[in-house]
Parts: C-alpha cells; structure tokens; sequence
C-alpha cells in the first residue's frame, strides 16, 4: 500500500494534494488583494476626476459671475413680474454710452418697455449675448417680455439713430420734426433743404412748397448726409411714384392735395370712394355743393391740428385758405404726404354718386356714404350720438359741424 493509500484510509488528504489546495487558496488571496487594489485605485482616480471638475465649475462659475457683475446686475429678485409677450405700439429709448446692466433696465423700467429691473436682469443672464448690447437709440414696444426686449436690442433692425420713419399722411412740419430728431439737423437746415427747389428736384407746378412731396417711407440718414441729401431723396421718390402710375407732369400737384385729402379723410378701405366724392363735389357746381369740398381735414390743416372735428366758429372762418367749407375747389396746396394707395384712389375712383360721407366712428373709422343732403343728415346723427357718448375724441366740435358737410375727419390719417 502506498504511502498516499495508508493516508487517504486514515481520512487525512495526502501532501500533495495540501500542498495543491494551498496553492490554491494563495491564488485565491492574491486575486482578492488585487481586486481590492484595483477597485481602491479606480476610487482614487473617480475622487480626482470630481475634484478637477468642481475646480473647473468653481472657476467658469467664478468667470460667469464677473461678468454678469460686470454687467451692473448682479442683484436678481426671486421670480420678478415680467410681461408676456411681444409688446405694442412704438417707444424709442436711448441706452447711453457707457450704460450698465443696470442703467439699461432702469431706462427700459422707465419707457414702460419691460416691467421690472429684476425681469431684465434675468434675460440679459439668460441671454449669451445681451453683453453686446450698444449705445443707441432704438425703436422698441411697450409692455414687453424681458427676453423680447433684449433680443429687439441685439436687433440692428431696431436701431432708429439712422433710420428715418416718415408715415402716411405726414405734414411737412411732422417731418421737419423728424429729421431734427432722427437727423440731428437744425431748423435752419431743414428749412433751407426745403426752399432748395432745385437741390432737391422739385418740380414748378409745386410753386415752390414740398408739402406733398416728402414721400412716406423708410430713409438711412447715413453719417454725413445733409438734410438737402435726404430731401432730395423723399422729392425724388414721390416723382417716381407718379411716373409708375401714369400721372401726367402737370397733373402732379392736383392728383397729390386730392389724395392727401384721401389719406387724412378714412380708412384705406374707402379710399376709392372717397375719391370719387372730391371728384363729384369738384364737378357739381350746383346749388347743392356749388362745386366746395367741405373737408374737415382741410380746415383743421389750416389750423394746424391734424385730428378732431373743426367748430362751427371754425368751419364758417373764410380767412382759413384751406376751409373747403368757405371756399370752392382744391385747397391751395397738398395737406400732407399722401401713400400710393391714396394716389391710386385718385387716379382709379370707385363708380357712385356720392357726394357726401361722415365718418360715425372716429375710432373705428367707420364711413357711411349719401348721394343727397338728407341722407347725410340721418348719417349725421350718428357721428352726433357717438360724440355725445364719447366727448373725448371729438374735440374741437359737438358734431354739429357735419351738417351738410362731405365728412368730419376720421382722424385715423393724422400720421402720426
């Protein structure tokens, strides 16, 4: 019997295979030691990678604060009242060189453009590029979101230092006005690129008056232009505008008072119609309109004022040149700088044979038409019932004044 035998009768395992189980069981150590070595080192090298990365987020977080201090608005309310939306209507604003974070807001808080300083402080956070805001002046809305104030700043379309807005309608003291603002030019600037009939290109049967002739639009008032450069500019797109509609040269001073008449009277709506009543007033020279227009808009030129309703004081005035009421015919110029649908109205005017219109709704606009003074007078009673109601809006008058008039001025073409 073997050696190994004898042992494995008695129970006891041989050598050899102790020595095998144990060197086993060391295998077994040193692999545990290992994966413990291991699983320690993976540790290691997860807490270094949290520890660089809470450096990195100490320093951007450490940038990101200078800057947005920086921007003078460091102090953010908790959840501040902000408005929705896009806003309304036009107010212009002027940042000032050198404004921080917190001059803008107060400048926008001030314009009613956005409710609160702690609404702006929290868009221009949110914003990565609200740093780039410029000085300026800028053509924003009232009562709007935060976001969509700075964004319209960022906007170089809602830049107005160098962008001239003359509307519809516009007279040629509202745009005078304008280009001392917008253009920083002086009175006496102005007014000599006015009287620069030449310069500007303005044609003899003006008689030497640019009202009329400013056409409406959108101008850029580039550095070193003159107040001449961009008169010129409006005289010249009113002439083109006349050519492209097929206006005879001696018929362009007409054709303009009719339709800045058209502008100043309604609605877009009914300009085709109104147009028509200037020509049928024009040519009826009977007792009913003796050939008078009867405009409000008119008489109220001549005041100048460009809304309300003229007085019966007003109306009965001959010594106003542009009462129409006083004084038969076209009025002695243009009344403002009439758009090319008013032009279009006068050269295309709907068929009828109106010669009377009252606008009952100063608000709205709402025009109603009457071929005879009877029919008017009903339409009349209308305006007559909406002033009384709201006092307000019809000033200057009690509706009285309509009566056998062609129209009170609707007061939406006041151009302004």
């Amino acid at each position: 019997m073997s050696q190994d035998d004898f042992f494995t009768q008695l129970g006891i395992e041989p050598r050899e295979t102790r020595r095998t189980t144990g060197r086993r069981l060391d295998a077994e150590r040193a692999r545990r030691r290992e994966e413990r070595a291991r699983r320690r080192r993976k540790r290691k090298r997860r807490l270094i990678t949290a520890l660089i990365l809470v450096v990195v987020l100490a320093a951007v977080g450490g940038i990101g604060y200078k800057a947005y201090n920086y921007s003078g608005l460091s102090s953010i309310g908790a959840s501040p009242s902000d408005y929705s939306g896009a806003g309304e209507g036009e107010v212009i604003v002027t940042i000032p060189d050198g404004a921080t974070g917190n001059d803008i807001a107060k400048v926008l808080v001030d314009a009613d453009v956005v409710a609160t300083a702690g609404a702006f402080a929290n868009a221009y956070a949110d914003n990565a590029n609200a740093s780039n805001i410029q000085p300026g002046t800028y053509t924003l809305r009232s009562h709007m979101s935060a976001a969509n104030a700075v964004a319209m700043l960022l906007d170089p379309a809602s830049r107005s230092d160098h962008t001239l807005t003359i509307p519809e309608g516009a007279t040629k003291t509202q745009v005078k006005d304008r280009l001392m603002s917008v253009g920083h030019y002086t009175d006496t600037e102005v007014e000599e690129a006015f009287g620069a009939t030449d310069a500007i290109g303005l044609p003899a049967v003006a008689g030497g008056n640019v009202e009329g002739w400013l056409a409406p639009g959108v101008y850029d008032v580039a550095d070193g232009s003159s107040a001449t450069d961009i008169v010129t500019s409006m005289v010249s797109t009113t002439r083109g505008n006349l050519a492209k509609l097929g206006v005879n040269d001696a018929d362009y001073e007409s054709v303009l008072t009719k339709a800045s008449i058209v502008e100043r009277e309604g609605n877009p709506q009914y300009y085709t119609q109104i147009a028509r009543v200037i020509e049928n007033r024009l040519t009826n020279t009977d007792a009913q309109t003796q050939g008078k227009l009867e405009m409000d808009s008119t008489v109220l030129y001549g005041l100048n004022r460009t809304g309300g309703i003229p007085s019966k004081e007003e109306i009965a005035d001959g010594s106003n040149k542009y009462n129409t009421y006083a004084h038969p015919g076209l009025p002695p110029s243009p009344i403002g700088s009439p758009g090319s649908a008013a032009i279009s109205a006068v050269m295309k005017p709907a068929e009828g044979d109106w010669l009377y219109f009252v606008t009952v709704n100063l608000q709205t606009g709402e025009t109603l038409f009457a071929t005879t003074q009877a029919e008017q007078d009903e339409n009349t009673k209308k305006l007559t019932e909406y002033c009384n109601q709201n006092p307000g809006v019809c000033d200057g008058g009690n509706g009285s004044g309509a009566t056998g008039s062609a129209t009170p001025s609707a007061g939406a073409g006041d151009g302004q």
